[in-house]
């Protein structure tokens, strides 16, 4: 371990530091890492980067424990006892692909391709090479816990409503006038490079602030406007707001009339959703629900910061659509200090969809079904989660044989991880690439060691999917016998004799920097980035925007062609106060979860004395007034309770939750802890969720906030048994 393996186009600035980005979550971040012996000696933000201009998160600041931390994997192992045994012994990496690429060949050439299904988490380095290698190998089955959860659903529902996917303009001369931050606390998370940093830099030129958020949390306290809605309840406070701006004739006529279809639909569909109508499903006060539409419409340019609590309901798409259209009502949609469409610095990156053929592709599974998800309503299809572990478990409609796991803890980050459990070991072949032994890691046939992001070659397009600006990822040290997990999917690729996906990494980089910046990585890294200016109202110079109609479609002919419901509507959460009255009875509680923690990303990092010092204990926010008379205090363990499970977190007492709501952390297991399981059902909040119908029919979403629970005083961890 230690020596240090730079790449032939590394070159150290003048104080020896190198430029590259850090990966610690969606990334972004410009640093400048210092190695000296063969080991990295320090990381630091680099203050010319266009993003982070020098500044780090706790995550990023604790890069150096990642790479160097005694658990890391190093070498492949090979699974020797029964699953979750614990068993392994140590195998080369010829020995791990030989053997991995012949059961896959096995596999496909018995049961066919799709019988074999990849997985990865949310915005690794790695996340568009899985679809690239599904496609080479033929599966259409390919999935992570976020494609119908999390952004997915934006940026499927944007491009069908605008044809492309808008975001925040923080970097142009004009900052915006208005942010209406909702569902997401960007001073709580950075990824994407579009937020966190940017973000509070705005906030010094002191906009109006709308704060949409069942929790007051410290970007709610800044608010001009604090909508504490109940969570689930999001589509019906947009189409509110909407009935407003539409209502009181707030909204962008000359952009409406010239750029939009379906107003009048739109204005018919939202008239008797008013404030007043909105109050008691939402719990937002009329009024208040009428300030923050004049505000938002009256103060201009605005820009919408939202988040991935939209997208967690089975009516995700309709509230996408919601939420997205009061941008573009108010004649926000791509002016200086607006929402923006990007610049695009990046050729299109090669997913080699030409290689999966129409018969291959009607095998994908969800796809008959969720068309938004999966089918031709998608920018980038992927299966429906839930449908591949049902294959998997039951072979319905047919068996999935194999799983290939990139970088995801998948029994802390699906929902319903015992039936995801069942699921993993039905299976004839798992594979595990990851940083670190993981409850999930644990089941598999073979566990393959995965570069951190100092180990590895990537390029960074921020802020993502608009991208423009690229910066550059150097492979700057070695530990072990670490590989980047697109050179395993290439020399998987190889070795089953693909005709297709076997390209080296550094080619598929440069072609991607070629095709629109006209330069090689090794260009890139000499400069440091590269930036493309964003240009303004750029509908206008090619005739409108990229929908079948050349306008913003309102009323979506996309969605109505694939048999959806072509404007927003209003769908009551599954299971609410509202829904299930005789569920609430018994669990009079709504329980929301998946807000960020700052020194974690999912369920990363629990094993970083740094970040685990900080945030040592799952916690859960409750209000005073529920805790109180269940003799609940500040500190103490409660169980949390759903009619799927229950689990075990710290209490955290404070009036800025609802009364009626409970806040539990997400993303929870336990390193320092025994394997194979390493407390994975103690505190994970997906215990309590539900990963079954009632799914968005567009989308194939399912319920992960707004669920019913109760709360109980309980012992802490381990006290039963010193009892």
């Amino acid at each position: 371990m230690g020596t240090t393996l730079r790449s032939e186009h590394t070159a150290a600035r003048e104080d020896g530091s190198y430029r590259s980005a850090c990966r610690m979550c969606h990334g972004g971040c410009g640093v400048l890492v210092r190695v000296e012996g063969g080991r990295i000696a320090e990381i630091q933000g680099d203050p010319d980067s266009p993003f982070n201009r020098g500044r780090l998160c706790p995550k990023g600041v604790s890069s150096i424990e990642t790479v160097y931390h005694p658990d890391r994997l190093r070498h492949p192992l090979r699974r020797t006892g029964q699953r979750g045994e614990g068993s392994w012994e140590r195998a080369s990496w010829d020995e791990a692909l030989d053997a991995i690429a012949s059961r896959l060949t096995e596999i496909r050439d018995s049961c066919g391709p799709e019988a074999i299904a990849l997985g990865t988490g949310t915005g690794r380095h790695h996340f568009h090479f899985v679809p690239r290698f599904a496609n080479a190998l033929g599966t259409p089955n390919w999935c992570e816990p976020g494609t119908a959860q999390c952004f997915l659903p934006r940026i499927n529902t944007c491009v069908l409503t605008f044809g492309e996917f808008p975001v925040a303009d923080y970097y142009g001369d004009v900052s915006p006038a208005c942010i209406l931050a909702w569902g997401h606390n960007p001073l709580n998370s950075g990824p994407d490079g579009e937020l966190s940093f940017r973000v509070r830099e705005a906030l010094r030129r002191k906009p109006g602030l709308i704060v949409v958020d069942p929790r007051r949390t410290q970007l709610a306290r800044q608010a001009d406007v604090w909508l504490q809605l109940r969570p689930g309840t999001d589509d019906a406070l947009a189409l509110a707001m909407l009935n407003v701006l539409i209502a009181e004739e707030l909204y962008d006529a000359e952009f409406v009339r010239d750029w939009t279809l379906g107003f009048d639909e739109l204005a018919e569909r939202v008239a008797p959703h008013t404030p007043e109508w909105a109050e008691p499903i939402t719990w937002v006060p009329a009024d208040r629900i009428r300030a923050a539409a004049r505000l938002f419409a009256q103060t201009r340019p605005g820009v919408l910061e939202w988040g991935c609590a939209i997208e967690q309901t089975p009516n995700s798409i309709q509230t996408v659509r919601a939420v997205s259209m009061l941008p573009a009502l108010t004649g926000n949609l791509d002016v200086p200090g607006g929402m923006v469409f990007g610049m695009h610095s990046l050729g299109m990156f090669p997913y080699l969809a030409d290689q999966l053929g129409d018969e291959q592709r009607a095998q994908r599974l969800g796809g008959d079904r969720f068309k938004v998800l999966a089918g031709e309503g998608s920018v980038l299809p992927s299966a429906h989660a839930p449908s591949v572990f049902r294959a998997m478990r039951t072979g319905d409609p047919y068996r999935v044989s194999a799983f290939l796991v990139f970088g995801n803890n998948a029994l802390v980050t699906y929902a319903n991880p015992r039936e995801v459990r069942e699921s993993l070991l039905a299976l004839d072949l798992l594979v595990v690439t990851d940083l670190y032994m993981t409850p999930t890691a644990e089941l598999a046939d073979w566990v393959l060691p995965a570069a951190a992001w100092p180990e590895l070659e990537q390029i960074v397009a921020v802020p993502y999917v608009a991208e423009n600006m690229v910066l550059p990822q150097q492979k700057l040290v070695q530990v072990g016998e670490c590989r980047q997990d697109e050179e395993i999917m290439a020399e998987l690729a190889l070795r089953m004799k693909l005709p297709s996906g076997t390209e080296s990494l550094r080619e598929v980089i440069d072609a991607q920097l070629a095709a629109q910046l006209g330069i090689s990585f090794e260009e890139l890294v000499e400069r440091g980035h590269a930036t493309i200016p964003q240009r303004y109202e750029k509908f206008k110079e090619i005739g409108g925007f990229l929908t079948p109609s050349r306008k913003v479609e309102l009323r979506s002919s996309r969605l109505e062609a694939l048999g959806y419901d072509p404007l927003p509507r209003y769908e009551e959460p599954p299971e609410s106060p509202l829904a299930t009255p005789e569920v609430a009875r018994d669990y009079p509680l709504v329980l929301t979860t998946g807000a960020r923690i700052p020194f974690y990303f999912n369920s990363e990092f629990r094993q970083l004395p740094t970040l685990r010092r900080a945030h040592p204990d799952p916690r859960v926010e409750i209000h005073p007034e529920t805790a109180t008379p269940l003799g609940i205090g500040d500190g103490d363990w409660v169980t949390i309770a759903t009619r799927r499970g229950e689990i075990r977190q710290k209490a955290r007492l404070t009036s800025d939750i609802h009364p009626g709501v409970v806040n539990a952390e997400h993303g929870w297991w336990f390193p320092e802890e025994p394997g194979p399981e390493h407390g994975v059902w103690r505190s994970n909040a997906n215990v309590l969720t539900d990963n079954g119908p009632p799914y968005d029919p567009a989308m194939g979403t399912y319920s992960l906030r707004a669920l019913l629970c109760r709360v109980e005083r309980a012992e802490a961890p381990g006290a039963e048994a010193a009892g």
